[in-house]
């Protein structure tokens, strides 16, 4: 319709063409005529001139009328088409809405049937397991479904319940042989005794806004090219939440301990779950972090380990982040965010490697991170939920770990946030289960022997894995008192955006509109928001000139202050990795080559 609309307009603008081309050559005809007959008044020849003059006026009414017919013609023409548009673009708005209204009533209906689900009586909360009364030396376990197929056996506990026995919180056994520590040691935060760290921040404002309102626009889209008011934000950025993967460093601190990989790989595949233990409330998204912007963590006095990150690509949105222990490991990692909206849930998928390094035995760990889905964009309570499988290589010693985080189902009777694997050697061999959730506590029980049996209605065969009490490897810190109205911040977030002196002016804790949020004015933080966003997109301009320039000169385009790029041994892909020079400039205090983002 449209093709055929412009296509009869284009030909009604020819025809006026051709009228103003023709008016335009007889009314200059016209014009000499006159001029002529004003000098040959009185003269002989007057009557031939007159007759010439008559003609081309003639000439003149006809062209006008002809013009004047062909502009009818296209109003008429225009007039007709842009009823029809009209017509078509309210079928349109009344199908958009109809659709949307479809929408938001299944998700409604949803959204009852899974609140109905929830509140319907169950005789146990926990999955019912199945005890083999023909051995009364041993236990036997399920196979656990899309995993592994295997299935364990305490040798140490007779006829307990098996979910109690894997999931039992009991007193971490330290693998170590030159500690002597008592229960839970390891999971108490220390503080430094000079230092005070901020507890509370201001409580966070009762704002409503209609999210669908808003998000209806963006099914599909990358989340990160959109502009988002503060309401939809938590008062961090990007690189303070990539920050908090270390709030569990403790735990590093002793796999560098360890004289085994096979154990120092439990308590790294227990530091891999344990970033995700902060999000099981924090629905809001982080601030997306201005290109060059950094955001450093100096806890060397409390931990023993100093960070620094950098926003070395602004789209797509990547991050790279360096941390270095006195402790005996670093780690560094290059994430880069891809989120879509899918209309009921937002999906974000972290791209890039995690790299690991002892520096006493060299054991180099390699793993990537799982998608992340917040639900109930539409209508219901915001939830958010961890799905994929983790793969953790040592490329040392070529020991592998195998992690599986089951997506949440309210109709599986398994437990919620359920996260298992398994720790096998160069050869394939078993050696160690892993079981627990990535929102509480990872635990492992060591395999002492396996067997082969036949399960099942199909008969297949599956692993029988005679294992230890399990050890307890990680618990979560409790949440600070009044948590629900400080964005369900842990002690860690807490401290991440307190103002420190001597840091860069690129810092995330100088951005003004994430200060402003946080101090609960939201309204003066969402101008300064669009003020640095717009200031980004004319800085994203000028950089994409110079490049352009760049084909054909030697111009210098964007590089990062505290990365570069190099291709990594081991994975033998490209990523950014710390150059250094950070803390020797803040030493310092020279800042001077730190570019004007705020």
């Amino acid at each position: 319709l449209s093709q055929g609309a412009l296509k009869t307009l284009a030909s009604k603008l020819d025809d006026l063409s051709t009228c103003n081309e023709l008016i335009g050559k007889h009314g200059a005809a016209l014009q000499r005529s006159l001029s002529e007959f004003e000098d040959l008044r009185g003269c002989v020849d007057g009557a031939d001139k007159l007759k010439t003059v008559n003609e081309r006026a003639a000439l003149f009414r006809i062209t006008s009328n002809a013009m004047i017919n062909a502009c009818r013609d296209f109003l008429d023409v225009a007039q007709s088409h842009n009823r029809r548009w009209q017509k078509t673009l309210q079928h349109e708005q009344e199908q958009r809405h109809y659709l949307e209204t479809t929408i938001e009533q299944l998700a409604k209906q949803h959204n009852s049937l899974e609140t109905a689900w929830r509140e319907k009586p169950t005789s146990n909360s926990f999955p019912s397991r199945e005890v083999d009364e023909s051995d009364e030396n041993d236990e036997f376990f399920d196979a656990m479904e899309d995993a592994p197929s295997f299935i364990t056996v305490n040798a140490e506990t007779k006829h307990r319940c098996r979910f109690c026995s894997m999931m039992s919180g009991g007193v971490p056994s330290d693998w170590t042989h030159n500690e002597n520590v008592g229960p839970f040691t390891h999971f108490l935060p220390l503080l430094s005794d000079t230092q005070t760290r901020r507890s509370r921040i201001p409580d966070k404002p009762n704002y409503s806004l209609n999210l669908w309102s808003i998000m209806k626009n963006c099914i599909g889209k990358d989340l990160s090219k959109i502009p988002m008011p503060v309401n939809f934000n938590e008062p961090l950025s990007m690189l303070q939440r990539l920050t908090e993967d270390v709030e569990y460093s403790e735990l590093l601190d002793r796999a560098a301990r360890c004289d085994s990989s096979l154990e120092q790989m439990c308590l790294v595949a227990a530091f891999s779950v344990s970033s995700y233990s902060t999000t099981i409330h924090r629905t809001s998204k982080p601030f997306n972090p201005l290109l060059g912007e950094t955001y450093e963590l100096d806890r060397l006095q409390e931990y023993g380990y100093r960070s620094i990150c950098e926003q070395v690509s602004h789209h797509p949105p990547a991050a790279a982040h360096h941390v270095a222990s006195q402790r005996g490991w670093t780690l560094w990692q290059h994430i880069t965010i891809d989120s879509k909206f899918r209309g009921k849930y937002i999906s974000v998928m972290p791209l890039g490697k995690i790299h690991l390094q002892f520096h006493s035995s060299g054991n180099h760990y390699v793993w990537s991170k799982v998608t992340s889905t917040v639900h109930n964009i539409i209508v219901g309570k915001l939830w958010i939920d961890q799905s994929g499988d983790i793969d953790i290589v040592n490329s040392t010693t070529k020991d592998t770990c195998h992690l599986k985080f089951s997506p949440y189902s309210y109709f599986s009777r398994d437990v919620p946030r359920k996260v298992t694997g398994m720790v096998e050697d160069i050869e394939g061999t078993a050696h160690y289960i892993l079981s627990g959730t990535w929102d509480e506590k990872m635990e492992s029980a060591k395999i002492v022997d396996s067997s082969q049996r036949s399960g099942g209605s199909e008969g297949k065969q599956k692993t029988v894995y005679q294992t230890l009490q399990p050890k307890l490897l990680w618990k979560k810190y409790p949440l600070p008192d009044n948590a629900e109205n400080m964005h369900y911040f842990s002690s860690l977030a807490l401290t991440l955006n307190e103002p420190e002196e001597g840091v860069a002016p690129t810092d995330s804790r100088m951005r003004p509109d994430q200060r402003l949020m946080e101090a609960g004015l939201w309204d003066e933080a969402n101008t300064q928001k669009q003020r640095l966003e717009e200031c980004q997109r004319l800085e994203r301009k000028r950089r994409e000139c110079i490049e352009i320039r760049s084909c054909c000169e030697k111009v210098e385009v964007y590089q990062p202050m505290w990365f570069e790029k190099r291709t990594d041994e081991t994975t033998r892909e490209s990523s950014y990795v710390y150059r250094g020079g950070y803390w020797e400039a803040k030493e310092r205090q020279d800042w001077s080559m730190c570019p004007e983002i705020f």
